[in-house]
């Protein structure tokens, strides 16, 4: 097996820990093995799914990390064609919760959600997608 290093906030490595000992891993490593296979098997999963998807994501992200606000009102405009809905809500002015609603090519919004994932300041992205059939290949 190979090694690797990463680098987490500390804030981060504490839940993870928290995390770890709550679900009953042995290890920091076994977590993270599970956590990768979990991302990936999200991303193999949309690359099933064939023609239009319905898709919402949760983001969470520091209250205090205003410059994020600004980079995801850019998102929304590059991805219109396929943001149906977004929201923000405060949390305890600790975190700031951005919600998306998506449909339209499982691979446009893909990229939507990689997009996000990818920006500095985000803390956890959760994406839920469901296809969508239209009307003539329905029974």
């Amino acid at each position: 097996m190979t090694v690797i290093s990463i680098t987490l906030p500390n804030e981060l490595l504490q839940k993870f820990d928290q995390f770890i000992k709550a679900r009953g891993y042995y290890s920091r490593s076994e977590a993270f093995r599970d956590a990768v296979r979990s991302l990936i098997a999200e991303a193999e999963i949309a690359k099933l799914e064939t023609g239009t998807v319905a898709a919402t994501m949760m983001i969470t992200c520091d209250y205090d990390r205003r410059d994020v606000d600004l980079r995801m009102s850019e998102v929304r405009h590059e991805f219109d064609d396929v943001v149906v809905e977004n929201f923000h809500r405060h949390i305890d002015q600790q975190y700031c919760l951005e919600v998306f609603i998506a449909e339209g090519h499982y691979e446009r919004v893909l990229e939507l959600i990689g997009r996000i994932r990818g920006m500095r300041g985000i803390q956890e992205v959760k994406a839920t997608f469901m296809p969508l059939q239209a009307k003539t290949e329905q029974r």
